[in-house]
């Protein structure tokens, strides 16, 4: 199999001013066409350091993706230090990739300048990919055995991540022409609702009972919960798949609802399906949001599915009390007796934005994101979350809620624990409902 490093070149990445995005979208591109990334690192705009460091990645490496440095400004070193390890004697332009800038800066309203031609110039030893979606082109260096002992590809990519993402099909196409292509075989579970360790402890058995060819990688996110991928390399890839599938449905019935999808399946695209999935349904039941602590994040996950315009109706960010029960009805009394974060209070909100949204289904969430705001009997990191069901034949309310605990001490964490719990809860709903 062939391997990979990925190598993300800005002194903006090691300061912290930006986070490294592209190397998570390089590495999925690249396991999908077989080739087994072996390392990601970031190094600054130093000219010896790209050199070396780069020229230590192509020896252990087939090949090297590298992203950032090609803009227009003096920091931006990535090309010439390219050109000397490359061996380049001059440098030559790419008319494809000076087309794309004419038209970019012409749509843009901007003067062309000779540090905007000068994108379009690449060393004599690359080859290019034009970049359709921005001015820096991408190259590709070809190294002979003679250079590392074994043939090896560089790819010189821009930083900016949706022009990375936007050049990948390219890539590897390239790729491809270079290396034929080696078996790889993928599929991943999605879990919510157990901790990594938790888990790990209940499916120990199943794990021991793998076979050596079958890896198995555990990848927690605070939003989409733990995912478990199952991987299987080399030759004869397509003869094990019968076996990969017999070990995810013993998964199936270790886990049951803890599993809420596969592949990039998340908590909110797995909603629609849901609400379509009864045959006898002859409309689209609708959702609608109440918020306190997550400030409109829950909202945020639901519209970020193409299409959600079809079943959501809106949301109420109801931070302060008093829109709590102005507008979606929350009773004083509740307030005065349990407080804003409360199982009564959550209840209440799902109810009310119900009602004022006319939605079949809502989702409330109200608690304490921190860093202050806690007290003993209510500490930074509790949330409590409701769901509400309208029976479409008695038009009666049905009401499911549940304390999230948090142990975070990042707010931006907490709310995100607070948000997916809150779909977790909705989904478990439905499924109890629709299923």
């Amino acid at each position: 199999m062939k391997t990979a490093a990925i190598c993300a070149i800005g002194d903006e990445i090691l300061i912290g001013q930006i986070v490294d995005t592209n190397s998570s979208h390089i590495a999925r591109a690249l396991n999908g066409i077989g080739v087994r990334v072996g390392g990601i690192s970031s190094i600054g705009d130093d000219r010896d350091t790209i050199i070396r460091h780069l020229g230590s990645l192509l020896e252990s490496n087939d090949i090297v993706m590298v992203t950032g440095g090609l803009g227009p400004t003096k920091d931006d070193i990535t090309k010439a230090a390219l050109a000397t390890l490359s061996g380049a004697k001059s440098y030559r332009r790419s008319e494809a990739q000076m087309e794309v800038i004419e038209s970019i800066l012409q749509r843009r309203g901007i003067e062309m300048l000779e540090v905007n031609r000068a994108q379009a110039d690449v060393p004599d030893t690359a080859n290019v990919i034009v970049n359709r979606l921005g001015t820096a082109p991408v190259m590709e260096f070809v190294f002979d055995e003679s250079r590392y002992g074994h043939k090896a590809l560089l790819y010189s990519l821009p930083g900016v991540p949706y022009e990375a993402v936007g050049a990948l099909d390219d890539i590897l196409e390239a790729i491809r022409a270079q290396f034929p292509s080696e078996e790889i075989l993928h599929r991943t579970i999605c879990t919510f609702g157990l901790a990594e360790s938790v888990l790990a402890n209940n499916i120990a058995g199943w794990e021991e009972a793998l076979p050596d060819w079958l890896h198995l990688a555990y990848l927690p996110n605070s939003i989409y919960g733990v995912r478990l991928r199952l991987s299987c390399y080399g030759a004869g890839v397509s003869g094990r798949k019968e076996a990969m599938d017999v070990a995810v449905a013993k998964l199936y019935d270790i886990l049951g609802n803890y599993i809420y999808g596969e592949g990039n399946d998340t908590l909110q695209s797995v909603i629609p399906r849901l609400l379509q999935s009864p045959p006898e349904a002859t409309c689209q039941e609708t959702i609608a949001v109440a918020e306190s602590c997550t400030g409109g994040l829950v909202s945020n996950l639901i519209t970020s599915v193409p299409g959600s315009s079809v079943y959501y109706k809106g949301s109420v960010t109801s931070y302060a009390n008093e829109v709590k029960t102005n507008l979606l009805n929350v009773p004083e009394e509740i307030l005065e007796k349990y407080g804003a974060v409360s199982r009564e209070c959550a209840e209440a909100m799902a109810r009310g934005v119900a009602i004022l949204l006319d939605s079949d289904w809502s989702v409330a969430t109200t608690g304490i994101a921190g860093p202050g705001g806690g007290s003993d009997l209510k500490p930074v990191g509790i949330c409590w979350t409701a769901a509400a069901h309208r029976n479409p034949f008695t038009g009666e309310t049905e009401v499911v809620s549940r304390l999230v605990k948090s142990a975070s001490a990042s707010r931006e964490v907490n709310m995100q624990r607070f948000a997916s719990n809150a779909l977790n809860l909705l989904r478990l709903m439905m499924q109890q409902k629709l299923l």
